[in-house]
């Protein structure tokens, strides 16, 4: 793709449990044929470890991207096949002269999934401590859209005076909360759900779950789903 005309959403992945958001969010950015450019915090790297046994690491970044969106909620490796992440551009998190931290850097805007409550404090305070934190900044000051996807339960007080900030500053704040009038059978159709809303703050269009349309009923087990 042609890098002047190249305008990505910024992906930031934070250090909270909800890796599987992230990797449904990615495939469905990519299936919709936007670009992305990926940051992944060192805490994240972590609870990426953790739940899902991929280390992601720098100098490998593409095959361990491609390696966890290939990865499906319950853990089986290959639940996606070979995804294509060549339109994908990855920053890592101490590069705070990467494209995305200037206000001058093509973006869309900047979705956070998941935003652990430290992220959340760090965006809501203006701190940038790393890239992810600087770049959300950015967004907010160039008035792009920002959606923090939180996951953490219960929230502080303090916690939920940060969220109020966030919304205040012009970003739509998202708990990572799965619903269950889509008709959900499967981990997978929970994590597709939150990642779902997450594109609809964007605008980004998908299939990920199913939509209300006014129908009762429609979302119990064995209802075919509608199209």
């Amino acid at each position: 793709m042609n890098d002047g005309k190249r305008t990505p959403w910024v992906v930031g992945v934070s250090g909270a449990s909800g890796t599987p958001y992230a990797a449904s969010v990615l495939r469905g950015l990519l299936a919709a044929g936007e670009s992305v450019d990926l940051v992944v915090s060192r805490a994240s790297r972590l609870t990426l470890l953790d739940e899902t046994g991929i280390a992601f690491r720098d100098a490998h970044w593409r095959e361990d991207l491609a390696a966890w969106l290939a990865r499906g909620a319950d853990g089986k490796p290959d639940a996606y096949g070979a995804v294509d992440v060549g339109d994908v551009r990855y920053w890592a998190a101490g590069d705070l002269a990467a494209g995305p931290s200037s206000g001058s850097y093509p973006a869309k805007g900047m979705l956070i999934v998941p935003a652990s409550t430290a992220s959340v404090a760090g965006v809501a305070l203006g701190l940038s401590k790393d890239l992810l934190q600087r770049v959300a900044s950015v967004t907010l000051k160039e008035r792009r859209p920002l959606v923090v996807a939180v996951r953490e339960t219960p929230l502080s007080g303090q916690t939920l005076k940060q969220m109020v900030a966030l919304d205040e500053a012009g970003a739509v704040v998202l708990p990572a909360s799965p619903a269950f009038y889509a008709g959900a059978t499967h981990i997978q159709d929970l994590v597709d759900f939150v990642a779902g809303r997450v594109l609809d703050a964007a605008g980004v269009p998908h299939e990920l779950y199913r939509r209300w349309r006014g129908e009762l009923g429609g979302g119990a087990p064995g209802v075919p789903r509608a199209g």
